[in-house]
């Protein structure tokens, strides 16, 4: 696919790029694993300072106001250095929703968003809905000052980190989803902190009659599917890009290690078999490439289910080359692959967990097929 970047966006990447290779290495990266939670304070400010965290956050409320390309060029940096920080689940997906949402409330958490004064997090999918997004059991009951809040959302990345949790409700009986804005110190949210398989922060939340005011409401009341679903394809696909940062980073450390390696007296990269499987590895990432640069330019198209089909096949191919590069990684590392003092292993672990977040490879080629009847 030929894609060509603007003077703009190659200085973007360029800057992200720059910032991690200097001030988020190994060493920095391993230091903040031992954090509580698992992420930098002082890291999150330095993404605020260079106008990262306010990419997605409109111009009016003092953020970039920049699109899917240039957060799929800083998410392929984030990903090749395995950022821990809840970018993602902040600055792009509770960003987006917020800005699907609208009204004034919303744009009140923009503007703290892109000054990095909060951090939030979405609390949308719940237990044993699996990937069906729009099973919802949580309800918001009206009170004489606001509105009060009881169920259970798991897996919120993010929420450790979160001073506010976006929560998507039922009001009354109807089929409509209303989105919350929930203080996570809030009397009423219990929150179960632990890291993922990849070192990330994540939680499990719940609401016991948990009140807030009236303008905890974001947006119309029942009218949150719609931003919740535009909101989901948008970081799907910043999803997909990290995933490509990490295979780039995993396909640049093995081809040093077979060169670097030696067996019977010369480099192991000389091997024919291990070439072939170097360029195996190789044609599975530019794939994978390719189809996250097609989900960065699909994932706002108006046509919701053409979009919804392309990111299904965008995200299934990327979650069979991430398993496939991953693998293959680790295997031509040997026993060394799965060392934590690698970050061959930690990419592993990355790319694991983004082939189960937001729907694993199967849900993804069914829904692909779905949509195509």
């Amino acid at each position: 696919m030929d894609f060509e970047f603007t003077e703009d966006q190659n200085l973007l990447a360029d800057a992200v790029q720059k910032f991690m290779a200097t001030r988020y290495g190994s060493e920095q990266r391993r230091a903040v694993l031992k954090l509580p939670g698992a992420w930098s304070r002082e890291v999150w400010s330095s993404l605020t300072e260079i106008g990262l965290v306010g990419l997605l956050v409109p111009a009016e409320q003092g953020g970039l106001g920049s699109g899917p390309v240039e957060t799929m060029l800083a998410m392929n940096a984030f990903g090749a250095g395995i950022l821990l920080e809840p970018y993602w689940s902040s600055a792009v997906h509770a960003t987006v929703l917020l800005r699907k949402l609208g009204g004034p409330q919303a744009a009140k958490l923009l503007e703290s968003l892109a000054t990095g004064e909060r951090i939030a997090a979405v609390a949308h999918a719940e237990p044993g809905a699996r990937y069906d997004f729009g099973r919802v059991a949580t309800t918001a009951r009206k009170t004489a000052g606001g509105w009060s809040l009881s169920g259970a959302k798991a897996v919120v990345l993010g929420a450790g980190a979160a001073d506010t949790l976006l929560v998507s409700a039922r009001v009354g009986s109807g089929d409509g989803l209303s989105v919350f804005a929930v203080p996570r110190a809030l009397g009423g949210v219990r929150t179960r902190e632990y890291l993922a398989i990849d070192g990330r922060g994540a939680a499990d939340v719940t609401l016991e009659d948990a009140t807030v005011h009236g303008d905890a409401l974001l947006g119309s009341e029942g009218a949150g599917r719609a931003a919740l679903d535009d909101a989901y394809d948008v970081a799907l696909a910043a999803l997909c890009a990290d995933a490509v940062g990490s295979m780039k980073a995993l396909l640049e450390a093995t081809g040093k290690y077979l060169q670097t390696r030696e067996q019977f007296g010369q480099p192991i990269g000389k091997f024919q078999a291990l070439q072939h499987r170097m360029a195996d590895m190789l044609i599975h990432f530019e794939q994978a490439k390719s189809m996250a640069y097609l989900a960065a330019m699909q994932c706002e198209s108006p046509d919701a289910r053409e979009r919804r089909r392309t990111l299904s096949a965008a995200k299934a191919l990327i979650g069979q080359a991430a398993r496939f590069i991953g693998q293959q990684a680790v295997q031509l590392h040997g026993g060394m692959g799965m060392a934590d003092e690698l970050d061959v292993s930690h990419h592993f672990r990355r790319l694991t967990a983004m082939e189960l977040t937001f729907g694993d490879t199967d849900h993804h080629l069914e829904n692909f097929v779905a949509l195509g009847r």
